[in-house]
Formats: structure tokens, C-alpha cells, sequence
């Protein structure tokens, strides 16, 4: 059977559970997608939902039960492999006997792909086509990637009792665990920086190892936003044998969910990096991982393994697809929030699906609601914010934080507190008020909104999926987050799986508004807005290390506009609106130079 992925797009992980079961609606069409599995109980609840909808055995694996998080994780995954292999075995038999779901299928290929040729040729055929066609289909086709996520940032400690447990038993080591003991082949996506103890957590499976042929069973993904970390995690895996299969970079501020801000380092300047610089980063991990693998006594590769580059954030067109394909060699192409409009491959609510088609582009926002303290892409209207309004109007703040997975402050307990919770507002708006007499209004004002602005993220991103399966929701009503990226103003309606694959590979257009900007344009934008603000927000003192930090941020979007200057004005592919391209860049240079660095006082 052949290795060659059926597609060069992917659907990364979106939220706790907005693609909890997306490979079982899209894997049987060769479509990766990607399950977060940090959150045990909805996994618990969908195995539950999926038992009883596919007539399979349920085994409850309740909170009583040792290391239940990972097992029950384990389950999950167990259930989902076996789901998309029964699918994908009805899919090729439906294939093989109905010329129309053969054409609808073939619709769905990228026009590069050989396999699509190969299957167009068997349309024409009058006889013994079925039988042709099934032996092609066994040799060429396989289901899409059961991958999952795990945000390394969250591993709180666990307790039993008051004591506190072993380290394994953290969330993000348990997570860990669940997909290492599951029979997947398939990767680990890890986001949100560097957990040296989870990274060294993974020497622990055998799984992780290559084999004697240089095969890895669970494969690494790393998302990134620049080379130099990729570099650093790379060989601090490598020095324990363990080979980083991909390096998924995504826009720090196009993107949806948590937005990590590069210090002003723009998406094209650092695929173009990624380009000159991946053989770099090929054979520093290989030396590294061969001496590793030799310590170990386990087998040693003698070539470098396959490793990818990929990309994702705010991607929305089939020419900006191509090229990124094309100009960076990208070996897949990450669409995310646009799926969120695309009923068949995301589990999401009609009433909040509703809120994305109507959300435009001032809807869309930065926010400061996630526990994490990181700056977190939403939208305004969801149901959610107006619960979280009609609780402030009584008086009342924070969520009863019934889950616990962002408790992670340790200001008024070792066990952890979440920044969303009662608990924790309630302690931090008693202390503002005992400073009220010593503060402007404004500043009063300020910092309680500091205080309250934090959403329970664990409930409200996977209330969606719940409520689309009807399936009931226990405890404090707190409506639904949802965290796409700014690219879904441009999506103004709901599609279905064939017609959003076929805008990707440029078969079909379901963008309404033709003035869409680039995807450069765009990011380069935010990232420009992005500094103003930070500027504005900050302290009344100034350190010279925010200057400094501010000055680099700068530079590095200066140099970004010039890329694209070279880039715009050489590339084939911006023939048609290169001049428009090349104004637009000017438009936001002189923006940025009108940007005021602040002098430190001396």
C-alpha cells in the first residue's frame, strides 16, 4: 500500500472537542484531522455516544478507576481506530459497485494527484471495471490520520486525598500515556512550547522509537511559529533517539485559539527559513538521535527519517494553498477555522455555527479570556459571553470550575487554582476592593475587568460538541467559547465537506466577498495592531527591556514588508494583483513608522 497521503490539506485541533470525532466523519475520504485529548470526561461521554449509535460494546471507565484519565483516553482512541476502519471498508465497497459516489470522490482529489487520473480512467470503463477498480483501491487508498493533541502548558499536578500524586499522573503525562498505550499508528501533535518533563515522559514508550526498519508507530509533531525553536526542541528530543516526524508552523496571530505572538517575525519570512534551513535541521536531529539510539541499545537508523514541513493560519484560498505548497515545498497545508462551517467534519452547535456565518470582521478579536493569561482568538455574541454578562449584572463572577484542567495558579493553594474560577475572583475582587480608597476610577475599573474578564475554557469549548449530539449537560450552565481565526470573517456560510475540499484545490469558490485580503496582508496587519496595542497597554514605567523587546518587534515586521516587497514583485503567482499587493505594503509601512517607540526616563 502506498504511504503517499491522498491529500495535501489537514484539519488541525480546534478547541477541547470542536474535532473530538472528526476522523470518524472525514478519515474514510484519506482526510487527516486531529482530536485533542486532554480533557478524559467528554472523551468518556463520546465513547459512550459512539457505543450506543455503532451497536458496540461500552465498558464505563468511571473516575474510580486506576489512572483513568489514560485509560480512558486509550479507549476512546481504541473506539475511533476501529469506527474509521469499519467506515473506510463500507467506503471502498460503495465505490467499487456506484460510479456516482466514485465521481463525487474523485471531485473531491487534488487535480495534481495521480491517484484522481487513475481513478477518472475507470469512470469510462463498461465492464469488469468493479473488479479493476477494487484492486487499485487496496494498493492506493487509506483512511486520513487519527492525530492527536495534546497543549504541553497543560499539566496540572494531581491529588488523591491532599497528597499529591506522582508526576505521571499530570494531566498532559496522562494524556501522553492514553495515546501511547492506544493501538493508533499515527502522531502526536505537542503545542505550546517546551515541557522538558513531558518531552523526557516519551522515552518511557517504545512506540516513540523507530524499529528495526525505521518505522515509527507514534510519530511527533511539533507546532512552532519560528526555526530557532524548532532547532532547540528538535535536538533535545533527538538526544533521547526520539525523531520529530513534523514541524506544523502556524501564524502566531492568524490562527484561532491561543495566539502566540512572535516578536513581530511574519509567516513568510519564516517559511522561507524553514525552506533554506530544513537539511540543517535534518542532519543536527539525526547525528544527535543515532547516538542516542546506540546508548540505548535500540536499533539505529542509518539515513535520516522522512521529516515534513507543514503550515497553518489563516489560510482561505486555493491560490494562497498552492503556494505555499509550491514556493515553500510545504508538505500539507492546515485548514482550520473554515471547517468550523462544515457540519459533516466538526462538531459544532447550529446555534453557534449560525454565530460564524453572521460574525464579520470587527466581530472577531484578541481576547483576554483565557485562564492561561495568553492572549485568546474569539468571537463576540457567543452564548457564553451573554451568560457571563447576565451573572456580572447580578453581581456574581467566575465559574464553579467543575473540571479543573486550567487550575494552575498556585497563589492561594498548592493544589492549584484556575484564574476563571469563583474561588479565585472572588479572593482577588475582595483585594481590589480593600484598595479602592488608593485608586482612580478608571484604574479600579481596569483591573477588575483584569480580574473577571477569564472564561471557563474547560466547560464552554466543549459544550458545542455535547450539544450537537443532544447529549446532556450537567452543572452550572455556562453556554459555549468558541475560538476561531480571524480568516473565518471571510466564510459567510455553512458548506458541505465536498464543496469546502473543492474551494481548496480550486474547483470551486465559496468565498462571497472577492475583496478578501492576502493571507500575508492580513497577518502582517495584526501583527502591526498587535504592537500599537501593546504599546498603548503598557505600565506607566518602562523598563529598557520592554523597549528593547518593542524595538526588535518592530525591526523584524520592517524586514518582513521588505521580504515581501522581493516576494510580491518576483513570484509568478501575484502577477494578477501584484500592484494592489505592493500598495497595501507600502499602506502599512508607513503605519508601522508611525508607531512611537517610548524612551525609557532616565
Amino acid at each position: 500500500m502506498t504511504t503517499k497521503p491522498l491529500h495535501n490539506f489537514h484539519i488541525p485541533v480546534m478547541g477541547l472537542a470542536y474535532t473530538i470525532d472528526s476522523p470518524i466523519r472525514v478519515a474514510q475520504y484519506g482526510i487527516s484531522s486531529v482530536i485533542s485529548i486532554i480533557d478524559d470526561e467528554i472523551l468518556e461521554k463520546m465513547k459512550n455516544f459512539y457505543t450506543q449509535k455503532f451497536n458496540l460494546d461500552y465498558f464505563e471507565i468511571t473516575t474510580k478507576t486506576e489512572d483513568y484519565r489514560a485509560k480512558r483516553i486509550t479507549a476512546y482512541l481504541d473506539m475511533v481506530d476501529d469506527i474509521v476502519n469499519e467506515k473506510f471498508e463500507s467506503f471502498k465497497q460503495e465505490v467499487c459497485k456506484n460510479k456516482e459516489t466514485l465521481k463525487d470522490f474523485i471531485a473531491m482529489l487534488p487535480n495534481t494527484s495521480d491517484v484522481k487520473n487513475s481513478l477518472q480512467s475507470f469512470i469510462n470503463q463498461k465492464s469488469n471495471w468493479g473488479t479493476q477498480i477494487r484492486n487499485f483501491i487496496e494498493s492506493n487508498l487509506k483512511p486520513g490520520n487519527i492525530d492527536v493533541n495534546i497543549m504541553t502548558k497543560v499539566d496540572k499536578d494531581n491529588y488523591q486525598k491532599k497528597r499529591q500524586l506522582p508526576v505521571m499522573y499530570n494531566d498532559a503525562h496522562a494524556s501522553l500515556r492514553g495515546f501511547a498505550n492506544s493501538k493508533l499508528s499515527s502522531s502526536m501533535v505537542l503545542s505550546a512550547g517546551m515541557n522538558p518533563r513531558l518531552y523526557s515522559y516519551m522515552e518511557e514508550f517504545d512506540d516513540f522509537f523507530p524499529d528495526q526498519n525505521g518505522v515509527i508507530k507514534k510519530k511527533i509533531i511539533l507546532k512552532v511559529s519560528d526555526f530557532r525553536s524548532a532547532m532547540i526542541q528538535g535536538n533535545f528530543l533527538a538526544k533521547k533517539g526520539l525523531w520529530v516526524s513534523e514541524y506544523r508552523i502556524e501564524s502566531g496571530l492568524n490562527c484561532g485559539g491561543h495566539a502566540f505572538a512572535t516578536d513581530g517575525m511574519l509567516l513568510g519570512p519564516i517559511m522561507e527559513e524553514f525552506k533554506h534551513k530544513k537539511e540543517e535541521l535534518v542532519q543536527s536531529a539525526h547525528t544527535l538521535m543515532i547516538n542516542a539510539l546506540e546508548q540505548k541499545g535500540k536499533p539505529v537508523v542509518s539515513k535520516p527519517l522522512e521529516m515534513k514541513i507543514t503550515v497553518q493560519g489563516g489560510v482561505g484560498t486555493s491560490e494562497e494553498h498552492q503556494f505555499l505548497l509550491s514556493h515553500y515545498t510545504a508538505d500539507s497545508v492546515g485548514w482550520g477555522s473554515p471547517f468550523l462551517l462544515v457540519p459533516e467534519a466538526t462538531s459544532v452547535d447550529s446555534e453557534t455555527r449560525n454565530l460564524l456565518v453572521r460574525s464579520k470582521e470587527e466581530d472577531l478579536y484578541l481576547s483576554t479570556i483565557s485562564p492561561l493569561g495568553v492572549p485568546f482568538n474569539t468571537v463576540k455574541g457567543t452564548s457564553n459571553e451573554k451568560l457571563k454578562h447576565e451573572k456580572e449584572a447580578k453581581d456574581k463572577f467566575g465559574s464553579s470550575c467543575p473540571k479543573k484542567l486550567l487550575a494552575l495558579s498556585k497563589e492561594f493553594s498548592p493544589e492549584g487554582t484556575c484564574t476563571a474560577s469563583k474561588k479565585y475572583q472572588d479572593i482577588k475582587l475582595k483585594e481590589l476592593q480593600a484598595e479602592q480608597g488608593t485608586l482612580t476610577v478608571k484604574e479600579f475599573d481596569k483591573r477588575k475587568s483584569e480580574i473577571t474578564d477569564k472564561a471557563c475554557l474547560c466547560v464552554g469549548l466543549v459544550n458545542s460538541a455535547y450539544m450537537e449530539q443532544n447529549i446532556k449537560i450537567k452543572g452550572e450552565k455556562q453556554g459555549v467559547v468558541i475560538c476561531p481565526g480571524p480568516n473565518i470573517a471571510f466564510f459567510d456560510k455553512e458548506v458541505s465537506l465536498s464543496e469546502m475540499v473543492q474551494h481548496i484545490y480550486g474547483n470551486r469558490n465559496i468565498l462571497s466577498d472577492n475583496q478578501r485580503p492576502n493571507m500575508f496582508i492580513n497577518e502582517l496587519k495584526m501583527y502591526i495592531d498587535y504592537l500599537k496595542k501593546e504599546i498603548a497597554n503598557s505600565p506607566a514605567i518602562i523598563t529598557h527591556s520592554q523597549t528593547k523587546k518593542w524595538n526588535i518587534f518592530k525591526k523584524n515586521i520592517a524586514e518582513g514588508i521588505e521580504y515581501y516587497h522581493k516576494l510580491f514583485d518576483t513570484s509568478s503567482f501575484f502577477t494578477t494583483d501584484g500592484q494592489t499587493l505592493q500598495q497595501q505594503l507600502l499602506e502599512n509601512k508607513l503605519l508601522l513608522d508611525a508607531i512611537e517607540i517610548p524612551q525609557v526616563e532616565k
